[in-house]
């Protein structure tokens, strides 16, 4: 069950993530995701791809690479360490980066500058890209559909990866849109997936992920929290979208209640 699923590790120092990983072992979960944010960039980015290579081999690892948190100096030199980082995930037979531009776009340095820079490069090296179908109607962002077009144009991108939010019914009309691209049947769709609980939602109310949309329904149920994510992850099997898991499931328990939810 767990194989067919992706794991996002979040995660403090060295000795967190080897902790993690080992939970990743003892549960047979292969597929792991690492973000880069919060603590986790430039030389902790490093960091971490230098032990999981040295102590970790094996994993399908997916590394997200932010272009505003690994930004250094200039847009050049920015763009050289980016392409440093996509040799040595080639060389350590790392198949995928999640490239995303962060929070904060950088001055010509987002996700289309960067692919356009990439197609010269010839390195046959997959990039997935995040898509955020809420942006549009509940952040007033008219600009994520237009981008996603310019981005698979580049026909560098090999996958989709889906932000959370619930509105099903919105997801499913974005993804009708996207399926009218010629591409779409050769790229691989990826979809976060928020497991609910008391802790996430309390600590969500107090302080919102930027552009996440979550009901007041369900910030305010967590019955029906739950409801609607055995909801989405019937969508996200009908329309063939791996789900990932962005919520920590290091715990027999949080593991237990994840794989319930699965397989219900």
């Amino acid at each position: 069950m767990v194989n067919n699923l992706r794991f996002e590790l979040s995660f403090k120092n060295i000795s967190q993530l080897d902790s993690k990983l080992n939970f990743c072992k003892l549960n047979n979960i292969n597929n792991v995701n690492i973000p880069c944010k919060g603590l986790i960039k430039k030389e902790f980015f490093d960091q971490t791809f230098e032990y999981i290579k040295k102590n970790f081999q094996g994993y399908n690892v997916v590394y997200h690479y932010s272009l505003y948190h690994q930004y250094t100096k200039s847009s050049e030199i920015s763009y050289e360490k980016f392409l440093d980082f996509v040799k040595k995930c080639k060389s350590n037979k790392n198949s995928e980066i999640l490239l995303i531009s962060g929070t904060n776009k950088k001055k010509n340095f987002d996700v289309l500058k960067v692919l356009n820079d990439f197609k010269k490069e010839n390195l046959n090296f997959k990039l997935g890209v995040a898509y955020n179908p809420y942006l549009e109607k509940y952040y007033n962002d008219a600009s994520e559909r237009e981008r996603y077009y310019k981005k698979v144009s580049s026909d560098l991108v090999k996958s989709i990866w889906l932000q959370f939010g619930t509105d099903i019914k919105l997801l499913e009309s974005e993804l009708d849109n996207l399926k009218k691209n010629d591409k779409y049947k050769k790229i691989n769709f990826f979809g976060s997936l928020l497991i609910p609980s008391k802790q996430f939602i309390a600590r969500f109310k107090f302080r919102p992920w930027k552009g996440v949309y979550i009901s007041e329904k369900n910030l305010y149920s967590l019955e029906h929290f739950y409801s609607f994510t055995k909801d989405l992850i019937n969508f996200y099997n009908f329309n063939n979208i791996t789900p990932v898991i962005e919520t920590d499931f290091t715990s027999v328990k949080k593991l237990e209640i994840i794989k319930s939810l699965i397989n219900k």
